[in-house]
């Protein structure tokens, strides 16, 4: 747990860190080209979120892969994309990241730990993790990003950071 937890927090940290100077330098030439009338701030915010999708997918996929294999996971199909998807962008919510990591690797499984419970009802005694519960952790990781992503559009519109 604790490896993909530091996985996941370095895979989007390394994520935020790449794009936030690219950020910083296009704002200002968001400013410039807003106060001309060339275009508002919906579009613009559309256009950023957009063009980094691709970035973070291939990037979580590559990081994915390695990580994978090196943790040593169960090669399916459905547990390597639930990894590949709940490791996207650890920064939006580390907890529902980490819950759905672990419950759908571990959160299946009917190996026995004592007499008495196997690793799926550890992990529920425990943890709290439900395999059953990786639809709504799904819905909260897609819906965080787009929360952020229309945040950024609402700040974008409102505030001009360059007023003196």
């Amino acid at each position: 747990m604790g490896s993909m937890y530091a996985a996941t927090l370095f895979l989007g940290v390394q994520n935020s860190s790449s794009v936030q100077p690219v950020v910083a330098v296009e704002r200002t030439v968001f400013y410039r080209e807003r106060a001309v009338g060339m275009y508002s701030a919906i579009p613009y915010a559309f256009g950023q979120v957009v063009i980094e999708i691709p970035y973070v997918f291939v990037q979580s996929a590559f990081y994915g892969i390695i990580v994978y294999a090196m943790i040593g996971f169960e090669w399916t199909a459905a547990k390597f994309f639930c990894v590949s998807q709940y490791s996207g962008d650890g920064t939006t919510g580390l907890a529902w990241t980490l819950y759905g990591l672990v419950a759908s690797q571990f959160g299946d499984i009917q190996t026995t730990l004592t007499d008495e419970e196997n690793v799926e009802q550890f992990l529920n005694r425990y943890l709290g993790f439900k395999h059953d519960f990786l639809g709504v952790v799904a819905a909260v990781i897609i819906a965080l990003p787009v929360m952020f992503a229309l945040t950024f559009a609402l700040v974008i519109k409102t505030f001009n950071f360059q007023r003196r």
